[in-house]
Formats: structure tokens, C-alpha cells, sequence
């Protein structure tokens, strides 16, 4: 199985918002505010099963794992689509990443 790719996650949810575009419109620098804040929600999500559950409980119970994880796959795909809302390509994000990246270890 390959690696999947922010390349291959944006095609997937071009494939998807195209399916839904009757539903949900499409994706443009007007929508990228309320993107956001289901970015939010998705990591609010997250973090509420880690409150009511425990860390532990993601270490330990495969269920609590897969629905944290499915939280965590549902913020990616939020992110993907706020990335596809600005036009911001994986190549462009990586470049960055790369870079703050070495910024924050020549920090302290």
C-alpha cells in the first residue's frame, strides 16, 4: 500500500467536494473563514475524547484509538480543504514546513 500524500489527500477531497458540490458549493478564499472553524471543531473533537477519556485509553482501547484517529483524519481533511480555499499546494506547504522547521531547531 502506498503512503498517502498531501498530493493524493487533496485529490481526494476535490473528488469528494465535487461529489457534494450540490450540497456544499465549492471551495474558494470566501469560504476559507467557516473552513477554519471546522478545523476547529474537528480538533475540538479530538481533544474532548482525550478529556472524557484519557490518554491512556488512546494507548490502550482500540476503539477510543480509531474514533480519536477518525477525528484527527476529519481536521485533515478540514485542513486540505482550507489549503484548496487559498489555492496553497502540498509543494508550497512543504517548502514552508521544511523551513520553519529549520527555524525551530536552531531556536534556543
Amino acid at each position: 500500500m502506498n503512503r498517502l500524500t498531501f498530493e493524493e489527500m487533496q485529490r481526494m477531497q476535490e473528488e469528494l467536494r465535487e461529489k457534494y458540490a450540490h450540497l456544499w458549493g465549492g471551495l474558494d478564499p470566501e469560504k476559507g473563514v467557516g473552513t477554519l472553524l471546522w478545523l476547529y471543531g474537528e480538533l475540538a473533537e479530538a481533544g474532548d475524547i482525550l478529556k472524557k477519556e484519557g490518554s491512556r485509553a488512546v494507548m490502550e482501547n482500540g476503539k477510543t484509538r480509531a474514533h480519536f484517529i477518525e477525528e484527527l483524519c476529519d481536521a485533515l481533511m478540514y485542513l486540505n480543504d482550507l489549503m484548496l480555499c487559498y489555492g496553497i499546494k502540498p509543494d508550497e506547504l512543504e517548502q514552508i514546513y521544511r523551513e520553519k522547521h529549520r527555524i525551530n531547531m536552531s531556536r534556543w
